[in-house]
């Protein structure tokens, strides 16, 4: 975590905003999402996560392009959105020499260490993970 980035920050992965975003899938687990967005300041996503709310509301929620210009320009507006940089993609690939990671889930984390946070939340990632001693990956939905 940097001097600037609170210990109540965190960085969220697509299942959790999809989980608040798409209505008709778990109760629980929309409720707990929605909680989860509400609670967390600030709050980091990166344009990996974006790009994939935006896939998945089109594919699975049938949003409208209307609609998803609106999510895009919220995310910019109420987060904080992390583009992925030259960087970021020699971090993704250092941690999956290190650790058993998917080139999708490396970039995830790559962006979740680049913002400092403390905690990365996801439902597809190992729950209670640590990497590099900076980031722990937690499922909300188990708390």
């Amino acid at each position: 975590m940097t001097e600037t980035t609170p210990a109540s920050a965190a960085f969220l992965d697509t299942n959790i905003w999809l989980y608040a975003f798409i209505s008709g899938q778990d109760a629980l687990k929309a409720q707990k999402a929605k909680a989860l967005i509400a609670a967390t300041q600030p709050l980091f996503l990166s344009i990996q996560v974006v790009n994939e709310v935006c896939t998945n509301l089109i594919r699975k929620g049938h949003t409208p392009e209307t609609d998803i210009r609106d999510v895009i320009d919220d995310f910019y507006a109420l987060y904080q959105v992390i583009d992925l940089d030259h960087q970021q993609l020699l971090t993704a690939s250092d941690l999956r020499n290190r650790y058993p990671l998917s080139f999708w889930d490396s970039l995830i984390i790559a962006s979740a260490l680049q913002s400092g946070v403390p905690t990365l939340y996801s439902e597809d990632m190992q729950h209670g993970f640590v990497v590099d001693q900076k980031l722990r990956i937690v499922n909300p939905f188990l708390l």
